[in-house]
């Protein structure tokens, strides 16, 4: 029995879960032996303070963005140095995380977020644990938290990302470019779909109530050219505000459980308009359809569309809210700038070469017995 260990953070539903999950879900049909267990440590540790930190998190960021982004860039992105400490990151959680991985005893660790990496980069170097590390990146860039020097494999989203790894001392043998990963069945083409008439775009970004996706519908007046199709995931709030607007052309999508529905929905659109996460971004990169972003959060979110704006895998809708016609530069898109767009992620595309970690993780774990 092979043991392997997804740690996320917090249970905030992002990408850091959607790309463990999807990873967990392919080994556990892959192979009978294999037991798979994702644990947020700060739940693990401190049990339901995660609901309260999670809470302060995300207010945190809708009040105050200007101040989220000015430490998050001090803290994580500016004088780059990944190789460092964070005392009070180990004084909080060093001991909770010895005592998970005894209590586990996992053969492989797959991060899926900078700070369980960083701690158990930590205990590897310290000699207090011994096993195989992974880090997954869900984002289009590195922040300083991740552990580096102890981590056995790195999956990275871009050749810029390995490159740096590499100016930074890590083998090029142990990093491979797999882009973010996502379920497989998304570079899947859905059974024959029936072409609509008019162009179909899908909207997202507002699952946990971020973002500025209520006033971006407010302010649409569809034309008669798009279909939007908005995805609401859990966020009942949105659910019921586009129902009452009770327009023929902005239809809501409840919370999708199939990844066989939601593979269909991609197959029915001509452009995605969403937010610049990671997991959503990688999806409809890999379903090679143009992608737009009205919003961004602070943090994170910034640092991937600096990314995705240079390389041109994404049209920036940034002045919406002062434009009266935002329909015609969402059809100018489409109409002028799809193929290029489309191009240039096939480029991007052509970087990858791992398109199914799952294959190689059991690769090293059959090694290693």
């Amino acid at each position: 029995m092979h043991k392997i260990l997804f740690l996320p953070f917090l249970q905030i539903p992002s990408g850091h879960h959607h790309v463990a999950d999807s990873i967990k879900l392919q080994l556990e049909q892959f192979n009978d032996d294999f037991h798979c267990e994702k644990i947020d440590i700060l739940s693990y540790g401190y049990g339901n303070i995660e609901n309260f930190i999670s809470s302060i998190y995300l207010q945190w960021i809708h009040k105050l963005p200007k101040m989220y982004s000015t430490i998050y860039q001090l803290a994580a992105v500016k004088h780059s140095n990944l190789n460092k400490r964070f005392q009070t990151y180990e004084i909080l959680f060093m001991n909770v995380f010895r005592h998970l991985l005894q209590d586990k005893k996992p053969n492989l660790v797959i991060c899926t977020h900078a700070l369980p990496s960083y701690l158990v980069a930590r205990l590897k170097k310290l000699q207090l644990w011994t096993g195989i590390i992974i880090n997954v990146y869900t984002d289009y860039f590195i922040n300083n938290l991740w552990g580096i020097e102890e981590i056995d494999y790195h999956f990275v989203p871009s050749k810029r990302i390995k490159d740096q790894l590499v100016v930074h001392g890590v083998n090029p043998r142990n990093i491979f470019i797999t882009g973010i990963p996502v379920h497989p069945l998304f570079k899947q083409k859905s059974q024959t779909l029936k072409k609509e008439q008019q162009f179909s775009a899908l909207l997202s970004g507002g699952n946990m109530g971020a973002g500025s996706i209520f006033q971006l519908l407010n302010r649409l007046m569809p034309a008669g050219k798009v279909l939007y199709r908005v995805l609401c995931g859990k966020n009942d709030k949105l659910l019921q505000h586009i129902r009452n607007l009770n327009h023929p052309l902005i239809q809501p999508i409840p919370y999708i459980h199939s990844k066989e529905e939601m593979n269909r929905l991609y197959d029915l659109t001509d452009i995605i308009i969403t937010k610049p996460g990671g997991v959503t971004i990688s999806e409809g990169l890999t379903k090679k359809i143009p992608i737009i972003i009205y919003d961004v959060l602070p943090g994170q979110e910034e640092q991937n569309l600096n990314f995705l704006i240079n390389e041109g895998l994404v049209y920036h809708l940034d002045k919406w809210k002062t434009q009266e016609k935002i329909e015609e530069e969402i059809l100018t898109v489409l109409q002028s700038k799809k193929q290029e767009m489309i191009n240039r992620i096939h480029h991007y595309m052509t970087e990858i070469e791992l398109e199914d970690p799952v294959p190689f993780i059991t690769k090293i774990l059959g090694g290693r017995f």
